[in-house]
């Protein structure tokens, strides 16, 4: 390609990003795609030929920028070690972790392990293996140190045959992170399928860093029987709550960086208290607050109940939280807030208190994942100006920070089984925006 068809490239991109991210009416669309029927519920059974000691349910999660926590299951009492390397077979380094387990009711489940390995290189696949246990070997990437990167964002998994379709289309994408806004396995206070949505989604969750926030699935509290919310959930997807610059001392929020600090990533709770004087609402205001915007190109959140939703299931359920805490995201130029919970997909235009605003994030509701209870099919009528995009499919998101100006976002329907691009825009960093850096401190102080 000549310098001149580059710089003509370059021009058309910037054009296009600038004219898709505006907030406009008139590009609003409800989606008249037809669903097939529902799938069933899958049960992913324990192997037959696996001994009590042989590792099950391997998932990791970024711990810092070169760290990994990888988390395992036994049946059995197994060492927390994992042995690691970037040559298939061979582990020269070694890091030994903790064990933990937990009883819910009559339920007792395995021996939970995990273990911190690194410092890693980045873009480096690495070998490893569980509780030196020799008969499985996996395997990961670690994410780059600099953009592009590359996120697949998706909530509501479940287990059923659409999750299972949702899996292999996230399989084959070129993915550095996985971000889920809660609901996982929908076990619903049946342990036993925690173990089941654990190995359904092994094969991708061993291979890239899943980082996640709850969601009401999650809670799974019974009055004196099982009074302690989040049980399972704590005890088997533990994040990086205590590390980090900015530590929330809850493993229900939290935050991280990638990509050398390039882009922050804000997981928030939305069954934990977030109201005035709270505890997620002190940590979130001291961890926006230390964001460099000049070094930060892109800031994200992630929750589980939607601020903004035109579809007809949960409605408002959301409000209290972002009465709460809209003020400080809008602030502190959070460039997009991603949402589970409403089994259906919408994006909405830049929005702050309701109205469009092209100093506001971008707002996507992406609880598509294949749950058991079906898709969100009826809508709000008319659709709201400030809805630019909805469909009641399964699907999953994937958001490409390109630079430090423009990130892509797409979201793929897997409702033909085929991962079809449905809907795509530009998303431009408000860090780039001189009208929004110039207000944003006027307009809405973060009040620290």
């Amino acid at each position: 390609m000549t310098t001149p068809t580059r710089a003509m490239a370059l021009a058309l991109l910037v054009l296009a990003a600038t004219v898709l991210s505006l907030p406009t009416a008139s590009l609003a669309v409800t989606s008249p795609y037809v669903r097939p029927p529902p799938r069933e519920t899958l049960s992913l059974f324990k192997d037959d030929d696996a001994d009590g000691q042989t590792p099950e349910q391997v998932h990791i999660s970024m711990v810092g920028l070169d760290k990994m926590r990888v988390s395992w299951i036994t049946d059995d009492d197994a060492p927390a070690i994992v042995e690691y390397g970037t040559t298939s077979g061979q582990y020269p380094f070694s890091a030994t972790g903790s064990t933990t387990s937990y009883k819910y009711v009559f339920y007792h489940s395995g021996k939970i392990h995990d273990a911190v390995i690194g410092p890693l290189q980045p873009s480096t696949t690495y070998y490893y293996r569980c509780s030196s246990n020799p008969s499985r070997e996996f395997s990961f990437r670690t994410p780059p140190a600099t953009l592009p990167f590359k996120f697949v964002i998706v909530g509501d998994f479940g287990q059923t045959g659409w999750t299972d379709s949702t899996l292999k289309h996230i399989a084959d994408a070129d993915y550095d992170v996985l971000l889920l806004p809660g609901d996982l396995s929908y076990a619903d206070f049946i342990q036993s399928r925690w173990d089941s949505y654990g190995r359904l989604v092994e094969p991708l969750a061993s291979a890239r860093p899943w980082m996640m926030t709850e969601g009401n699935h999650e809670i799974e509290k019974l009055p004196l029987v099982e009074p302690k919310p989040f049980k399972a959930y704590n005890a088997r997807w533990r994040m990086p709550y205590d590390a980090g610059a900015s530590p929330s001392g809850s493993n229900l929020y939290y935050s991280f960086d990638v990509a050398g600090g390039a882009v922050h990533v804000v997981m928030l709770g939305s069954y934990t208290d977030y109201g005035a004087g709270s505890a997620q609402l002190r940590w979130l205001r001291r961890d926006l607050a230390a964001v460099d915007r000049g070094r930060t190109a892109f800031v994200v959140a992630l929750v589980h109940a939607p601020w903004y939703n035109s579809n007809e299931a949960h409605q408002g359920e959301g409000d209290a939280m972002r009465a709460a805490m809209e003020d400080l995201l809008y602030g502190a130029r959070v460039d997009a807030v991603f949402a589970g919970h409403v089994h259906a997909y919408e994006r909405f235009a830049r929005v702050y208190n309701g109205k469009a605003d092209p100093c506001g994030p971008v707002y996507v509701t992406i609880g598509d994942g294949g749950n058991r209870e079906g898709l969100a099919d009826k809508y709000v009528d008319p659709q709201p100006a400030i809805s630019a995009f909805r469909e009641a499919s399964f699907g999953h998101g994937r958001l490409e920070v390109v630079n430090a100006t423009h990130a892509l976002w797409t979201w793929h329907r897997n409702d033909d089984d085929e991962p079809v691009v449905a809907d795509q825009v530009w998303i431009t960093s408000l860090a780039a925006n001189p009208a929004c850096n110039k207000n944003k401190n006027k307009i809405c102080p973060l009040g620290l």
